[in-house]
């Protein structure tokens, strides 16, 4: 069975963007005949919006979504992220990093996100400094190319080595890294098919890897065009895009239909029903890969 899913992280409030990433992994699944899950990816509480979880909830039944089964919290799954970190550990494929960002970076190159690790500590693994200092858990990444197909993107691939280095599993300061968290997650909920940002896709080369290195299976990938300001920016809470505003559902839902090229649905149809006609007419090869830049406003309700 087709099991995909939808992963708010609880920085913020629900935005224009995160309704088309719903919207989008919600129809794929349910035109499947699928199930569609809700997992809050509340990983880093320094980050967190009090109160944003029980809001993006409320928010996805505002505009008439219903998931299956109950909501997976990542801050409640330590447990089975520290047993996948021990299984990489007695496989010897993470090493413990003693670096702060400041040294390492420092004389590091850019990369495909962010900068590249050079290995300082990789051979220096197990010899921790004479400081009590907690370390950061890299894994080790070799030289060989991960690339997959993307169902709107098409063909992506990283040189791990080259593009990112060895990256982090756990930081040093106890947080879990979402590298890790995801693909452990994913597993534990079958998830078979994710769809989201191109955001993410920078991501996706290291998650088939980490999924190869846990013997997980790896899902099918695809990854959304972004809706950017004027300035090419992604919305988000950095660039100040606005809330939902739930007194106009239907024309903030017809809007994000319209950008993931579905059919007009007939006037006067409710959130549900704009949900049904969505699934009715949806198609994942008619979704545009390039980003869509669009203004905040609400357009006139139809």
């Amino acid at each position: 069975m087709y099991v995909g899913r939808f992963a708010p992280s609880p920085t913020g409030l629900l935005h224009i963007g995160s309704l088309l990433t719903a919207l989008a992994s919600y129809a794929d699944a349910r035109a499947a005949g699928g199930r569609w899950l809700v997992r809050m990816e509340d990983l880093d509480p320094p980050r967190e919006m009090r109160g944003a979880a029980d809001d993006i909830l409320r928010t996805l039944e505002a505009f008439g979504f219903e998931w299956d089964g109950s909501v997976m919290y990542q801050s409640r799954r330590h447990e089975a992220y520290r047993a996948a970190l021990a299984q990489l550990r007695r496989q010897r494929d993470v090493y413990p990093c003693y670096c702060s960002r400041k040294d390492w970076q420092a004389a590091a190159r850019a990369g495909a996100d962010g900068f590249v690790y050079n290995g300082r500590c990789r051979d220096a693994a197990e010899r921790a400094p004479s400081s009590a200092k907690m370390p950061a858990w890299r894994l080790k990444v070799g030289a060989q190319t991960v690339g997959f197909d993307d169902a709107v993107v098409g063909y992506y691939r990283q040189n791990l080595a080259d593009d990112i280095g060895d990256f982090v599993l756990l930081r040093a300061d106890g947080f879990w890294a979402y590298q890790l968290a995801v693909v452990v997650d994913d597993a534990e909920q079958g998830v078979n098919h994710v769809v989201r940002g191109q955001d993410l896709l920078v991501s996706a080369p290291r998650q088939i890897y980490l999924q190869s290195c846990l013997r997980l299976p790896t899902p099918s990938y695809a990854h959304l065009p972004l809706l950017v300001n004027r300035f090419g920016q992604k919305w988000s809470k950095q660039t100040l895009a606005p809330a939902l505003d739930t007194a106009c559902k239907t024309e903030l839902l017809r809007r994000v239909m319209a950008y993931l090229n579905i059919p007009p649905a007939p006037h006067g149809a409710d959130c549900r029903a704009l949900l049904a006609w969505t699934v009715a007419h949806w198609r994942l090869d008619k979704v545009p890969s390039a980003a869509i830049c669009t203004e905040t406003e609400v357009p006139e309700a139809v």
